[in-house]
């Protein structure tokens, strides 16, 4: 149930008693198309807290006021089959169709099947906004779901089957291309749409492979003619070639010739370097002995370096264990003091504690002295017993007071309202007059100025002067006012020739004065002046026969609802002749003002406002009574606390001095023995020297240890000066035989970096002659090439003279290069292959032709059988209705099958053609009729199970929506034909209705019987049990 309330849906089919099908026998169960609706359930989506729905076969009818949920079930079977929110139009998000206030909700659709019922249930979660699928209460996937629905024909986004109440007007807009589609898959069989999509296909690759041929073939022939210009340059170059590989040749010799030269080269330095090698050999055998003796006295200073380092070390750690000593004397000296401190603290600690007991027994004695001065307190209760009872009287006075501006201020508020509805009828009266003068001023600006004259000086005239109307006004103002005086004696009541009665055989009802109220000034004057008192009114019978009236009843002037006559007898002649003129629409007395409501409103008004003065003047009294109480009040609660304060305060003074004795005792306990606290700190001083003292032995003992192995450092110190001396000497020595050694060193590292140099080069130089000739590293040269190069010169000058001549002779052939073959070569594959591409492609296009005139046969003809019978059912059902319409297939081009298009055109009046649906053209009830019966005119076609329609009547004229509805009723409830959902808010009365019929009815409201609680068979029982007893 909802929120707001609890919502229910009943449902009765008609001709079965009016039994709720929630329970079924099987024997009387309705036969359902393979793929409709059973049941739907829906639990927390949007108004719903639980309800189930279970349809008919046939038609089914929810009916139901606006905002009670027919559109909600719509909701619920679309997204129940696996439907986009963004297809009902209300939501883009599925978590927005679940309850507010509710994390999940629930849809739930049984469809008809063989053998069993498919069961499939959505639940939806707001959180994430994702979907649960099950089906037959197995969870599964969304694809599973959308094969399970497609195998039924069951299409909740196709408009021909499925229209909610946000995508009626998108019908109409559908495109005539999308008008075949959409019906194509409602009611044509499974393979039509497949056939449309295969020839949409073929009919694209057939001009893809058309445009693809015609391309080839002009490609084709501009490559032949590309072809006949280069054959001369191809000669051209095969010339020009001669010369390169002969340049090439040379080429590849040249570096064979230099590496020849290098290699020699190569041979005599390395001959030159063994020889230098071998002297350096000899020279470093002469200097080994120094050497050694210099490396056993370096072996030497290492070890004194050694040890001396190690001293240094055990000095370090021992000045380290002297510093820890020190340290440790200047804590115990720190702690002494600290003893002292504390000492000092004790005898500052006792000072204090002697001057608190000195403050507290002067505190006690001062209290005890005031509490002997004070008196036995006297009996205070008589004097506390009058202040409540004046208290308690005074707050009963208060009380009334309150009640009585209360009661007051409720009358003052009900007297505003009065007065400001009075305020508000008043300024509604105003407005009337406002516009009247408005009227008056923009027709006779002159009256208007004299109206506003005449109410700012009203104080001038004698008597009553009645608006507009006034007297002595052209003189002063001097303006162009007509201005009457009324009769000296009164014509307001005066009596007509005749009465009315006489007159009512003629159509005569009423005088003119009896029509319309003025003031008795103003009806006098009229009454003299115009005799309105004797004027008759007639209406159309007295227009009809008014040649018999003016004889026969001799009345000069006459009145009708469109004319006035007017008849006057001539002196002359004596005869009667008429003047009939035609009454202009009113213009001034179009709007009226009630003087007398008016007058009554006034006098309320002014009543009212004495009222509130009066009010007002008794409640300032009534305030100012309060005050009084309240200052009064006010002095007396401060006697009675003074009255409790004076009770309390001896025992007051009691409790305290009480306390303070405690405290005193505790301070006296408390005390410190300064004597002792010298003792216990003569004692610590004591042990702590005796602790300083043996950190002094162990400090002298370090310091000892320190100087002896100073002492030994320095002898280390000494010896290792020597050694380092000694060694300068040896080395100074040596260094004066190594000059020699450096410099045949350096002589024998210069061969040798010439021979690593050239053999690099001849590396190279090979390498490079490998390369020119493509040859791999440990390849020999090849015969051919060695005849080739016995032919050409053999040294370096000869081969570079040869070169540039011939290069000179290649350089004549310009313009040229490999390219040129190797673009002529490519072309012609390139045409022999397109020639043989072309075709296989002749072939293809040959054989999509033959695929294309295939299938549009099979598509084409039941498609036009199909529009034929879809046309006849349409127009039958507008010719039920007095108008024309039609339905065609519409084709532009008869190969451009993506074109193809449903056209509906409609007439819904004699005097106009032929007009094709659009959203423009027709009126939202024309296109709704026309949505309609095409869907009617699917209806007995349909291979979907079931179709739902959405509050499409809404725009229809009842006649229109009363024929529409016969034709649904008529088409949805034959027996060939699928189930049908019809959802509206309202049905006029008197409609026809059909056995087959399902009528379900959406209730809503705060006193709903719980869905689960709900039993028609019940409620119609009692319903004739109700009746029986009122005819009784």
């Amino acid at each position: 149930m909802a929120a707001a309330g609890k919502w229910s849906l009943g449902a009765c089919q008609l001709g079965d008693g009016g039994s709720q099908r929630a329970v079924r026998s099987s024997a009387a169960r309705p036969q359902f198309v393979e793929g409709s609706i059973v049941r739907v359930l829906m639990e927390n989506f949007l108004t719903y807290d639980t309800c189930e729905v279970r349809p008919g076969p046939n038609l089914n009818m929810i009916v139901g006021a606006n905002g009670t949920g027919k559109s909600s079930i719509v909701c619920a079977i679309c997204l129940g089959l696996a439907g986009k929110p963004s297809f009902i139009g209300r939501a883009d998000k599925v978590g927005l169709f679940v309850k507010q206030g509710c994390l999940k909700g629930v849809v739930e659709v049984e469809l008809a099947k063989t053998p069993d019922n498919i069961i499939i249930t959505r639940e939806i979660q707001v959180v994430n906004n994702t979907s649960t699928w099950f089906i037959n209460r197995k969870p599964t996937t969304l694809k599973t779901v959308e094969e399970q629905i497609a195998a039924l024909n069951i299409q909740v986004d196709n408009l021909c089957q499925f229209l909610p109440q946000d995508r009626v007007g998108e019908f109409a807009k559908l495109s005539k291309i999308e008008l075949l589609e959409a019906t194509e898959k409602s009611v044509g069989p499974p393979e039509m749409y497949q056939f449309h999509c295969e020839l949409k296909n073929f009919r694209e690759k057939e001009r893809e492979l058309e445009n693809l041929f015609r391309d080839k073939t002009n490609s084709l022939e501009k490559m032949r003619q590309r072809v006949e210009r280069y054959k001369q340059d191809v000669e051209r170059y095969h010339e020009r070639k001669r010369h390169l590989d002969l340049i090439e040749m040379l080429e590849r010799k040249r570096p064979w010739v230099e590496y020849e030269n290098v290699r020699q080269q190569h041979e005599e330095v390395k001959q030159s370097r063994d020889q230098a090698k071998e002297e350096l050999k000899n020279l470093k055998e002469m200097q080994f002995p120094v050497k050694k003796k210099i490396q056993e006295t370096e072996e030497y200073f290492k070890n004194l370096d050694m040890k001396i380092r190690d001293k240094a070390a055990e000095i370090k750690d021992i000045s380290q264990k002297c510093k820890q000593k020190q340290d440790a004397l200047e804590m115990k000296d720190k702690q002494i003091e600290e003893i002292h401190q504390a000492l000092r603290m004790k005898k500052d600690e006792e000072m204090d504690r002697q001057v608190k007991i000195h403050n507290t027994q002067k505190m006690i004695e001062e209290w005890k002295n005031e509490l002997s001065t004070m008196a036995v307190s006297a009996d205070l209760q008589p004097q506390t017993d009058a202040v409540n009872n004046e208290l308690k009287k005074l707050q009963e006075e208060r009380a009334n007071i309150d009640s009585d501006i209360s009661d007051l201020t409720a009358e003052k508020m009900n007297q505003k309202r009065e007065e400001k509805r009075i305020t508000d009828r008043l300024g509604q009266l105003n407005n009337i007059m406002n516009m009247k003068e408005e009227n008056l001023k923009g027709k006779f600006r002159d009256t208007h100025s004299a109206l506003m004259w005449l109410r700012n000086n009203k104080d001038k005239f004698k008597k009553k002067v009645c608006e507009p109307m006034m007297l002595e006004m052209r003189d002063h103002q001097k303006l162009r006012v007509n201005a009457v005086c009324a009769p000296a004696e009164s014509c307001a009541e005066s009596l007509p020739s005749r009465p009315i009665e006489e007159l009512h055989r003629y159509g005569f009802f009423s005088y003119l004065r009896e029509l319309f109220d003025a003031p008795h000034p103003v009806m006098s004057y009229l009454c003299s002046q115009y005799h309105v008192h004797d004027v008759p009114v007639g209406t159309e019978k007295t227009r009809n026969m008014i040649e018999r009236v003016i004889q026969e009843t001799k009345l000069r002037q006459i009145y009708t609802a469109e004319e006035k006559y007017i008849v006057k007898v001539s002196a002359y002649t004596n005869l009667t002749f008429s003047t009939n003129t035609s009454l202009r629409e009113a213009q001034f007395l179009t709007s009226s003002v009630d003087t007398d409501e008016r007058r009554q409103l006034e006098n309320e008004q002014r009543d009212i406002n004495n009222t509130l003065k009066s009010l007002d003047m008794h409640l300032t009294t009534l305030f100012e009574r309060q005050k009084h109480l309240e200052h009064r009040d006010n002095e007396l609660r401060q006697q009675k606390k003074e009255l409790l304060e004076r009770g309390n305060r001896r025992r007051q003074l009691e409790s305290k001095i009480g306390v303070k004795y405690d405290s005193l005792r505790q301070l006296e306990e408390d005390a410190i023995s300064l004597e002792d606290e010298y003792q216990q700190a003569n004692v610590k001083i004591k042990e702590i020297n005796t602790q300083k003292a043996r950190l002094v032995t162990e400090l002298m003992h370090h310091i000892k240890n320190c100087i002896s192995l100073n002492i030994l450092k320095a002898d280390l110190v000494l010896q290792s000066t020597t050694v380092a001396a000694e060694k300068n000497r040896l080395e100074s020595e040596c260094n004066e035989g190594s000059v020699q050694l450096r410099a045949a060193e350096q002589r024998f590292c210069e061969l040798d970096e010439r021979k690593r140099l050239l053999t690099e080069n001849c590396k190279e130089l090979l390498k490079k002659a490998q390369q020119v000739c493509k040859l791999s590293p440990d390849q020999r040269l090849p015969k051919e090439f060695q005849t080739a190069f016995q032919a050409l010169p053999t040294t370096l000058e000869e081969i570079d003279a040869f070169l540039n001549e011939e290069k000179t002779r290649a350089s004549c052939f310009t313009g040229l290069n490999a390219s040129v073959v190797e673009e002529y070569n490519k072309q012609i594959e390139e045409i022999q292959q397109l020639t043989e591409y072309l075709e296989e492609k002749k072939k293809e296009l040959d054989n999509y032709k033959q695929n294309i005139s295939q299938v549009k046969e099979r598509w084409l003809n039941p498609l036009k059988k199909l529009i034929e019978q879809i046309n006849g059912k349409f127009s039958n059902f507008f010719s039920s209705m007095q108008c024309v319409g039609e339905v065609d297939l519409h084709v532009e081009n008869e190969e451009e099958y993506d074109k193809y298009g449903i056209r509906i055109r409609v007439k819904f009046h004699r005097s106009t053609e032929l007009r094709e649906l659009t959203p423009y053209h027709q009126s939202g009830g024309e296109k709704s009729v026309s949505t309609m019966l095409y869907l009617m005119a699917l209806q007995e076609l349909n291979r979907c199970p079931f179709r739902v329609v959405d509050e499409i009547n809404q725009g229809m004229d009842p006649m229109n929506e009363r024929r529409v509805f016969e034709m649904v009723v008529k088409t949805a409830c034959k027996e060939s034909t699928s189930q049908y959902f019809f959802i509206t808010p309202k049905l006029l009365q008197n409609l026809t209705y059909n056995d087959k019929m399902t009528v379900l009815f959406v209730y809503n409201g705060p006193f709903m019987l719980e869905a689960n609680k709900w039993n028609l068979k019940s409620f119609c029982r009692r319903r004739r049990r109700l009746g029986r007893m009122d005819e009784q």
